[in-house]
């Protein structure tokens, strides 16, 4: 048998280099522990995140549609069967409440007032005769002088006439009211919008109202709006609208329907608009609703995810987990999607719904900067010895 023969340095050598192979196996045996946690998190996939954050809706809404009277006022004789004798006003005309706008011709009613005034004056004669009468027997009863029967005659005649009196006062006083009517006027102070009389015409005898004034001559744009579109639109909001010769005006939303078309699915929007004389009722006009309204909780609309469940965003905790929470949107434009319920201010969800994140998935949660570009993760620092 051959034996290997070494020299005594070899065998000096022989401890040293066994200790430094057990320290070296004791090193990387330390770094096998930490092995598994740096590499999770260095595996976890990077996430684009944005805060939950009060931002105005922006972008802008169209909507046309025609230009009528905020208030209408149909104006027509109040009584039948005069002739019209003078016209006072036409169309275009500015009109105070009260101002006389026609006149009917009353020379007729004012000779029945005549008649009627001399009849009144005929029966409170015979009235104050009859009470003479009957006052003068009053004290002849049971006296043999005249019958019960002839003394009840008396008073009753005297009854009967102080009757007629008022009757007769009652048909003057018709009469006096129906010649206050001959004159038609302004019920409101407005813009005279159409004139339907003509001196000549008899009253009564159409349906049509002689006058068309409207309210303080404002005329208001009546815009049609989709549904989706409505929820972005507030009253006192500021719109430009557009008149069909080209000249924009300033308006502002006054009124938003309250209900939305089961058919056509448009609600209507109703535009206050500055007196001008270019804006005229019947005409049609565009508006531009712009955006910037009062601050609302916000995501970016790709954050949302709607399926079978509803809408909902991924939200990124404190340790990095993913959870599902179920939202309910609101007003959106501008990329951006009002959250009516959801998650509260200042939480982070994941931008892009599509990211095929799982509940309780480990992201690395990357912010936007200002500028809209994504920071990358803020490097780890390790602390000073």
């Amino acid at each position: 048998m051959m034996q290997i023969k070494t020299s005594p340095a070899t065998r000096r050598k022989a401890p040293a280099a066994l200790i430094v192979m057990i320290a070296g196996a004791l090193a990387l045996a330390a770094c096998s522990e930490d092995a598994p946690r740096e590499t999770a998190e260095q595996q976890a996939r990077a996430v684009t995140v944005v805060p939950v954050a009060a931002r105005s809706i922006t972008g802008s809404v169209a909507a046309s549609g025609p230009l009528v009277p905020r208030e209408e006022a149909a104006v027509s004789a109040e009584i039948a069967g005069f002739r019209v004798a003078r016209v006072l006003v036409e169309p275009g005309a500015y009109v105070r409440k009260g101002q006389t706008l026609a006149v009917l011709d009353g020379a007729l009613l004012q000779s029945q007032l005549q008649q009627q005034e001399a009849a009144l004056a005929q029966a409170e004669v015979q009235a104050e005769q009859a009470e003479s009468q009957a006052a003068r027997v009053e004290g002849l009863v049971d006296q043999g002088v005249l019958s019960n029967e002839q003394i009840e005659q008396r008073q009753f005649q005297a009854r009967t006439a102080r009757a007629q009196v008022r009757a007769q006062a009652a048909g003057l006083a018709d009469l006096r009211a129906r010649q206050a009517r001959l004159s038609v006027s302004a019920p409101v102070s407005g813009l005279v919008l159409s004139r339907n009389v003509r001196p000549g015409d008899q009253s009564g005898a159409g349906t049509q109202p002689w006058f068309v004034i409207a309210r303080d001559g404002q005329i208001e744009l009546r815009a049609d709006v989709s549904e989706a579109d409505l929820a972005r639109i507030r009253q006192g909001q500021s719109v430009q609208v557009t008149l069909q010769n080209g000249e924009t005006v300033l308006g502002k939303v006054r009124l938003v329907s309250p209900q939305v078309n089961a058919q056509t699915q448009l609600g209507t929007v109703w535009i206050s608009l500055p007196s001008r004389p270019s804006i005229r009722a019947g005409g049609f006009a565009s508006a531009d609703f712009q955006g910037g309204g009062d601050a609302s909780l916000t995501v970016p609309e790709t954050a949302v995810r709607y399926d079978g469940d509803g809408a909902s965003v991924m939200v990124v905790g404190d340790d990095n987990r993913v959870k599902r929470v179920a939202v309910s949107t609101g007003a959106r434009g501008g990329g951006l999607v009002e959250l009516v319920r959801g998650p509260p201010a200042g939480s982070l969800v994941v931008e892009s719904a599509g990211s095929f994140l799982l509940e309780n998935d480990l992201v690395r949660p990357v912010r936007k900067t200002a500028e809209g570009a994504a920071a990358a993760p803020a490097p780890k620092t390790e602390p000073a010895k």
